[in-house]
């Protein structure tokens, strides 16, 4: 997604996601995601998991798909995810969810207002195709594909679908090959519908929030840290490798004990904003490397005790202060 810090043209000063996504990413988005959450957490077989979510033939023979977690059994499975079903809401509830879209716009578009952002698209120049949407959804990435395909299933007349022959071949590389010059014109366009909007919404929720939200509620983690996963799954990718999501809870988990295995909530935040923060300064290739959305957004959050993420919120993001004020 946007890649950090860059100063760009157009609606946002700065984009912070898609350059820091690794490129491996690709071959792991729909195993680890929807599988192993589906294994871990007892949420359905893998023929119940959405056929955008699913890996290609080739991608399963590109990497092999290991357990991020301990599984344990079915019936241990389903006793966990019924544990996680009566836990509070925290960055699900509305007004939260609300929050954290904001907290994620700011880093993505220099700007609160996250739904002025769905028709959002350009190159960046970071390796990574097109980048668009509330979220910055890559053609490079795979996660734009899953979007059109999710989206088309539904709307099969779009004036999107035309081009996801050529998403697919594009897909893991910075390729413009069959998209211009017309897809950049059809997104906007697209953007335009409420039931494209809605598909933005749902691939984030599919692919991103809902696995980060409950994958943190299992390591015991409140509402912050429920966002620091949601913000460290969109940044890195949901990816098994040392700097994908999964790698980096690992090398926490290594530092410091979770909540839910009777650590300390906060070192463990600590250490798992230290991985984050690492995974994104070692990265080769990327230019922009600015932490701001670790220093001086979820670190004093962490630091204030505000384990609620609850407003009035005061943060920098690339040297620029928002506030989101108590409700």
């Amino acid at each position: 997604m946007f890649s950090g810090g860059r100063a760009a043209g157009g609606r946002g000063a700065h984009r912070n996601l898609c350059g820091v996504k690794p490129a491996t990413r690709i071959i792991l988005i729909g195993a680890p995601v929807a599988v192993a959450v589906s294994m871990i957490l007892g949420v359905g077989s893998e023929d119940e998991i959405p056929l955008a979510d699913r890996p290609r033939e080739a991608q399963n023979t590109t990497a092999p798909v290991q357990n991020p977690l301990k599984s344990g059994s079915a019936s241990e499975r389903r006793a966990l995810e019924a544990r996680i079903d009566k836990m509070p809401a925290g960055l699900a509830a509305p007004a939260k969810k609300e929050i954290a879209a904001r907290l994620v716009s700011t880093a993505e578009h220099s700007t609160l207002n996250w739904r002025g952002q769905y028709d959002a698209i350009e190159d960046l120049g970071d390796g990574n195709g097109y980048t668009a949407g509330t979220i910055g959804f890559c053609s490079g990435t795979n996660d734009m594909l899953q979007l059109v395909e999710a989206y088309t299933a539904d709307h099969p007349d779009n004036g999107l679908a035309r081009y996801l022959p050529a998403l697919r071949e594009v897909d893991g590389t910075d390729s413009h090959e069959g998209l211009d010059p017309g897809f950049t014109d059809a997104w906007v366009a697209e953007a335009g519908k409420p039931a494209f909007r809605a598909a933005q919404d749902a691939a984030r929720d599919r692919i991103y929030f809902d696995p980060a939200v409950r994958l943190a509620k299992m390591d015991g983690l409140g509402t912050l840290g429920q966002f620091i996963y949601y913000d460290a799954m969109l940044l890195h990718g949901p990816g098994l490798e040392p700097d994908g999501f999964y790698g980096i809870r690992q090398a926490a988990m290594k530092k410091a004990r979770t909540a839910a295995e009777g650590g300390v909530e906060k070192t463990y935040l600590n250490a798992f904003l230290d991985e984050s923060r690492s995974a994104m300064r070692s990265r080769t290739g990327t230019a922009q490397r600015d932490t701001s959305r670790i220093d001086t957004a979820q670190r004093v959050f962490l630091r204030n005790g505000n384990m609620g993420l609850a407003a009035p919120l005061e943060w920098r993001m690339y040297g620029e202060t928002f506030r989101i004020p108590a409700s």
